[in-house]
């Protein structure tokens, strides 16, 4: 089981081609199958100890890896069961299931497991399930959901379906995982969109997710994610490249005996109407490694490490600055109008965060020849780009191509685009990151990244995982002024 930092992502289309690009050299179906189901049996093996397992098996290829790989277990001398959703129908889950000579129960009458596996339907699921999803055991599909159902009720599960019209397949599945001790999905959860992180159907929250070959966009982007618990890649012998990667803890400078505050990095933040934003942000550069950060206010206060001076277009002139992050706290009047004309207009990279992004325009940003990087929520996001029922990828894909600028697209699934469509999508964040004054803290820490001479990619995705780092180490319950502090044990961990 490998961690997925650093991971390409691939679509379900792309791993598809990945794979077949590997089956035109000669490797069947059968055997890339085989090596998955292998791999998840010894992964399997070394959580379930004693305890008795449950694969429940769809009828596709994700399946035919759980026939395998109840095979392979019953092989070492784990105590296994299968239960099925119905006949297999590709060749090679048929074959697979030829390879099992153990009992396949119907799902209907599955009894649960310490160990519940998921193989049921795994990545490609582009609808909701439906009624033709049902068990082979019964004589209509109807009658075959109305079967589950009540296999459900009289399982003594607590779990209540999300509406009324929950399908009955996906009422056992929350029954089983309910009575189970540990639940693995193989490749997703049943149920989630691969591509688009969307939940057609609403799955248990499994505590593992073992992804096949690469990450797929749904492990990453919610609402999929926060069913897919912990994430771990199996190598299945498939070659993938992509253009979007899971974010990893970056590589970043460190000073050294030649250095001194400017070679480590200049930033200037421009204050506005609530100075308590722009404080943040001047912290948070401070933290986050910045050899000099001038806030750009007419305010005093600590830390007395920080240069306050009042802003003015001479103050913008310093060409030392590497840096220049305009909004937390701006406001939108003819002020703040007049503040952001001034930083546009300095020569300075730019991080351009808060209320700024809803005082430009796509336009005048491309237009700009200095590197942008744009840090909105998915507010900002809409007035600036607009609203679209596209995935977040492609959203932040084509609006940093349309501003000529890296995007930070946040969220509990941020994702950060360049304008050559390179991608990085970080890991759940802390949900306690949900309180003011965060995004602002973000916004500083890219800047001293920015600053401090990264690309502005490099930067943006250094930030993003400074400020998670942070957040994860602060625990519950922290407000934005904590997790600027926190910053610098993330740096110091790197």
């Amino acid at each position: 089981m490998i961690p997925i930092a650093g991971q390409p992502i691939l679509t379900a289309a792309e791993m598809r081609a990945a794979e077949d690009a590997v089956i035109a050299t000669g490797v069947s179906v059968e055997t890339l199958m085989d090596r998955a189901g292998t791999a998840i049996a010894h992964a399997v093996r070394r959580l379930s100890g004693s305890n008795a397992i449950l694969i429940l098996c769809g009828p596709g290829n994700n399946g035919g890896d759980g026939y395998v790989a109840a095979r392979v277990l019953a092989g070492m001398g784990a105590t296994v069961r299968v239960a099925a959703l119905s006949e297999p129908k590709t060749d090679a889950a048929k074959a697979a299931r030829a390879g099992w000579h153990g009992p396949v129960e119907t799902l209907a009458d599955a009894k649960p497991a310490p160990i519940l596996i998921d193989a049921l339907f795994g990545t490609g699921l582009t609808r909701a399930l439906d009624a033709r999803t049902a068990a082979t055991k019964t004589s209509s599909p109807a009658d075959a959901g109305a079967q589950l159902s009540t296999e459900c009720t009289t399982s003594g599960s607590a779990w209540a379906p999300a509406s009324a019209g929950e399908h009955p397949v996906v009422e056992r599945l929350h029954c089983l995982a309910t009575a189970a001790n540990l639940t693995i999905a193989i490749d997703l959860p049943s149920g989630l969109a691969t591509d688009t992180g969307q939940a057609l159907s609403t799955p248990p929250t499994f505590d593992l997710t073992l992804t096949l070959g690469a990450p797929k966009p749904a492990h990453l982007l919610q609402p999929a994610a926060r069913y897919c618990g912990q994430i771990r890649l199996i190598d299945i012998g498939v070659p993938t490249t992509s253009q979007a990667e899971v974010l990893k803890a970056p590589t970043l400078p460190r000073p050294g005996p030649d250095s001194h505050k400017y070679t480590r990095g200049m930033v200037a933040i421009i204050a506005g109407t609530m100075s308590g934003a722009a404080d943040l942000a001047a912290l948070a550069a401070m933290r986050a490694g910045a050899g000099y950060v001038t806030l750009l206010s007419d305010t005093a206060g600590p830390p007395h490490a920080l240069v306050r001076t009042p802003f003015s277009p001479h103050a913008l002139a310093n060409d030392r600055i590497g840096a220049l992050v305009i909004g937390p706290g701006l406001g939108r009047d003819d002020a703040a109008k007049a503040r952001l004309d001034a930083a546009l207009t300095a020569g300075h990279p730019l991080i351009i965060d808060g209320d700024a992004l809803r005082l430009i325009a796509p336009d005048r940003i491309k237009a700009l020849e200095v590197p942008v990087i744009l840090t909105p929520h998915a507010g900002e996001f809409d007035a600036l780009f607009g609203k679209s029922q596209a995935d977040k990828i492609t959203r932040a894909r084509d609006a940093a191509v349309r501003a000529g600028a890296v995007v930070v697209f946040k969220g509990a699934d941020t994702v950060i685009a360049a304008p050559d469509g390179r991608v990085r999508i970080a890991q759940g964040a802390s949900d306690w990151l949900s309180t003011a004054g965060t995004g602002d803290v973000l916004a500083g820490a890219i800047g001293a990244m920015l600053a401090s001479g990264l690309e502005p990619l490099e930067a943006a995705s250094a930030g993003v995982w400074l400020h998670s780092d942070a957040a994860r180490r602060l625990g519950p319950a922290f407000i934005a002024d904590d997790l600027a502090d926190a910053l610098r044990s993330a740096r110091a961990a790197l």
